[in-house]
């Protein structure tokens, strides 16, 4: 059995909930084939990277699914690049705003996410999931995050794949927002399901 773990953000930007969170604390948990494992992140630059790399040191994951949310889009975002840079309009909810800043100092440009993003995409459109791959995971806390771990793997020679999914707002948060689309939490849930079940399927000899 393999273990994936899967993390969610805290609520930012004046929001009361964030749908990556409740949708990874649904999830339907163990399986045949893989034990999943939950982390609440964060949503800070100080403390993201470092509490997610302390979960996956100490459980020894074959995979990490990070999953944010991205206001305004409409389908799950499965991302292809991490990049070493911080520019937000908008502070973390410690309050620090970071501005053209380097993740890493002298870091890599950019790193590839480690799982198959276009397979899992192809899974999710196959079940009838509304997805798209997606280049561009921000320069907020997510991408701060994505870029960190997947250093933190490479530089550290870990035995683990590592992506970012972002999800939708829920349609409680958009009430207000004329025009914004929204996702369900029973189909994010979903979604992510079947994101580890073509995870689960990959590592099966």
């Amino acid at each position: 059995m393999i273990t994936i773990l899967v993390t969610g953000f805290e609520p930012f930007g004046g929001e009361a909930i964030n749908p990556s969170w409740e949708a990874v604390r649904r999830l339907n948990g163990n399986t045949a084939d893989a034990r999943i494992e939950r982390l609440l992140v964060p949503t800070t630059y100080a403390d993201s990277i470092g509490t997610v790399t302390e979960a996956i040191d100490r459980l020894r994951p074959s995979a990490v699914v990070m999953v944010g949310q991205a206001g305004g889009r409409a389908e799950l975002s499965i991302e292809g690049l991490a990049v070493n840079c911080d520019d937000a309009q908008a502070p973390d909810n410690a309050g620090v705003l970071r501005e053209d800043a380097p993740i890493v100092v002298q870091g890599p440009a950019a790193y590839l996410a480690m799982l198959s993003v276009k397979q899992i995409v192809a899974g999710l459109c196959s079940a009838g999931f509304p997805a798209a791959v997606s280049n561009t995971a921000g320069l907020f806390v997510c991408n701060h995050l994505f870029y960190g771990v997947l250093h933190h793997i490479v530089t550290h020679n870990l035995d683990a794949r590592a992506g970012f999914v972002h999800v939708p707002y829920l349609p409680e948060q958009v009430v207000g927002k004329p025009g914004t689309p929204s996702m369900s939490l029973e189909t994010i849930v979903a979604g992510l399901d079947c994101i580890v079940a073509v995870l689960t399927s990959n590592t099966r000899p």
